[in-house]
């Protein structure tokens, strides 16, 4: 099991965090006056964080006898490359897909279902992830120096929305596609925007990840179990690890302290605070938070990163607007369907396209009809335009 786990954290500590190491020690080799190492760039796999995740979580869930390991080598590489999820998760825990792998059935309900559920990811992909990437690109790729107050929230609004859909969007796709096959894929997002504090934020957002680190690196570490000041610390070390997890760059780790910090605070004070402010301010609360987070997250630099919070929050007009035509209508699409689970008739509806499992001969034949026409819309969008940035693959 120790010779298992270590082989492929070196393997992903060398692909994908070799280069941000060298950078580093070549930065601190020049500050001392000496010439930097020469280094060969490393390649990195595509989907590496994912598919080492699930080795790791078959290697300790045989040792832990959760379940038996596999007989064939096939069985075993299907588990690693099944390649609807393969690229960006969600994370598949061996234990929850052992058994579908041996035998699983293949129903024309799941089919239609599973359709059903890849052309929804399509459409929040291609429809409402690639409008609002053109929009935050379109800023946050300008000069910052000159940016005005309005674009600088408008730009991070739109990457709010962007990596949202188009996280979410993946992971339906990988769930649709997985029911096709006869594979039930477990759910990764849970209408995250309408939590109402970072703590629930995390119960919502990339779900998989979530109860990885809380399962294979909290609990080992003590988890709440232990002193509260040690406790404290075991949230800021897995909340280190994972934004590190998502990428070799600094800005991630302080995305993840960043969001480690607000855990913190609300275990000490903040979760009382939020309930006393009632639903409403404390999700919008909570998503003012997320959203700051998101600045970190989406620039590197982080001088540009205190530039483009001081534009958001000093008054700045400097800048002509930069809002492409289709962002207010796609921008109010995106915000009715992140906050749908605010409300009652919400998670109806939610529960209806997302949950739901016995449809009928004509709740099953309007569905067939709205999918198609989806999937005609997002692939005609695909044929006319050259920009389909995926950009969850890269953490």
């Amino acid at each position: 099991m120790f010779f298992s786990v270590f082989v492929n954290l070196i393997f992903l500590l060398y692909f994908k965090y070799a280069n941000f190491f060298v950078e580093n020690v070549n930065a601190t080799i020049q500050l001392l006056g000496y010439k930097p190492m020469k280094w060969v760039e490393v390649v990195l796999p595509i989907g590496i964080s994912f598919y080492t995740f699930q080795t790791i979580t078959y290697a300790l869930d045989v040792y832990r006898n959760v379940h038996q390991p596999l007989r064939k080598v096939t069985d075993y590489i299907l588990y690693i490359m099944a390649f609807p999820q393969m690229i960006a998760g969600p994370i598949v825990r061996f234990n929850s897909i052992a058994d579908q792998i041996i035998d699983r059935k293949e129903t024309i309900d799941d089919k239609l279902i599973g359709f059903y559920r890849f052309v929804l990811g399509l459409s929040k992909k291609i429809l409402i992830a690639n409008v609002m990437a053109e929009q935050a690109d379109a800023i946050l790729n300008s000069n910052l120096a000159n940016l005005s107050t309005p674009n600088a929230w408008i730009g991070i609004l739109a990457y709010t929305f962007q990596i949202y859909f188009d996280f979410s969007g993946y992971s339906d796709m990988a769930v649709g596609l997985g029911k096709m096959m006869g594979f039930n894929f477990p759910e990764n997002f849970n209408s995250p925007y309408s939590s109402r504090s970072i703590s629930e934020f995390w119960r919502r957002w990339h779900i998989t990840l979530g109860t990885f680190m809380k399962d294979y690196l909290y609990i080992p570490l003590g988890g709440n179990r232990v002193s509260e000041k040690r406790m404290y610390l075991n949230l800021g070390i897995v909340f280190l690890l994972s934004g590190l997890w998502h990428g070799a760059s600094w800005n991630f780790v302080l995305w993840g302290a960043f969001h480690g910090f607000f855990l913190i605070l609300d275990r000490i004070f903040l979760l009382k605070l939020l309930d006393r402010l009632g639903s409403f301010f404390s999700t919008l609360f909570t998503f003012f938070v997320v959203m700051i987070g998101w600045v970190i997250f989406r620039i590197e630099n982080f001088s540009d990163i205190f530039v483009y919070l001081e534009k958001m929050f000093c008054i700045s007009n400097s800048q002509a607007s930069m809002i492409i035509p289709q962002f207010y209508i796609i921008g109010l699409l995106a915000i009715i369907f992140s906050f749908l689970a605010s409300f009652g008739f919400g998670k109806r509806i939610i529960k209806f396209f997302f949950i739901k499992e016995d449809y009928t001969i004509s709740q099953h034949i309007n569905l067939a009809l709205l999918s198609t026409l989806l999937f005609i819309l997002s692939l005609s969008f695909i044929l006319s335009s050259d920009f389909n940035p995926f950009i969850y693959y890269r953490f």
